[in-house]
């Protein structure tokens, strides 16, 4: 069985993020990326289903810029068998993103495609479902546990309130992966820099990327600062502000 697993990079929000002069996106001089976190627990759930031997083959995919090599090196040093990446700049419409993920998917082959459940910077969708319907194969997604057996993956999805419905799903299908049965592994520094002299990273185009949803970003900007908080010492003072407020 084949994994096809797609990684993108986003901003890391930890960091202070700038918006550029045309007030429609982030400075890209500025702006830190990493590897979208939900992707990064769809990896590692590929990785187990693959060490449990109900998979052969984990394939990591990711469209073509700044230190992606370095995360699909990265992804093999983790346990993936193959790393593609896709030629030109990732596309801002999850739709076309969707669409450039489902023809390289279907060049290449698979059984499962496993995809975060979503990521920081998508406004209008997300990714596993469109790519579903461009596959014409079903979707299951905020998934939480994964088993295959026989053609078939049985998958536990994850209901508001922590509520779980267990899924059989024939395959090939596409999964929205929101938590891996562990945490991501990490792959030590070292490893990465073998990887990256003795492995190679295959490329293919991304190809028609269709309309996409039309959606686009009139305006960014940082959240407004409110007046900041004022710390009270005792109930005393507490009453007397909710009086002077006229609410006690």
């Amino acid at each position: 069985m084949k994994i096809v697993v797609p990684l993108k990079q986003v901003p890391d929000l930890v960091e202070d993020l700038e918006v550029d002069a045309t007030g429609k996106a982030l400075d890209a001089e500025e702006v830190k990326l990493k590897l979208n976190e939900f992707d990064d627990q769809a990896l590692e759930e590929a990785l187990l289903l693959k060490e449990s031997g109900a998979a052969d083959e984990v394939v990591a995919m990711a469209f073509d810029g700044e230190d992606v090599d370095k995360m699909l090196f990265t992804a093999i040093a983790k346990g993936a068998n193959k790393a593609i990446k896709l030629n030109g700049s990732s596309p801002t419409d999850i739709h076309q993103l969707a669409k450039a993920f489902a023809n390289a998917v279907a060049t290449e082959g698979f059984d499962l495609v496993m995809a975060g459940v979503q990521s920081a910077d998508g406004r209008d969708g997300h990714l596993g479902p469109i790519m579903a319907e461009y596959l014409s194969v079903p979707c299951i997604s905020v998934v939480a546990g994964v088993s295959v057996s026989g053609g078939q993956a049985t998958v536990q999805k994850e209901y508001s309130g922590g509520m779980l419905g267990e899924f059989e799903v024939d395959l090939p299908a596409v999964l929205g992966i929101q938590a891996a049965a562990q945490a991501p592994r990490y792959a030590p520094v070292s490893k990465v820099r073998q990887i990256q002299q003795t492995e190679t990273i295959q490329e293919m185009d991304a190809g028609d990327l269709g309309a996409g949803a039309g959606s686009a970003i009139s305006s960014m900007a940082a959240p407004e600062k409110g007046l900041g908080a004022k710390m009270l010492d005792d109930v005393e003072a507490l009453m007397a502000v909710l009086k002077d407020k006229g609410v006690a």
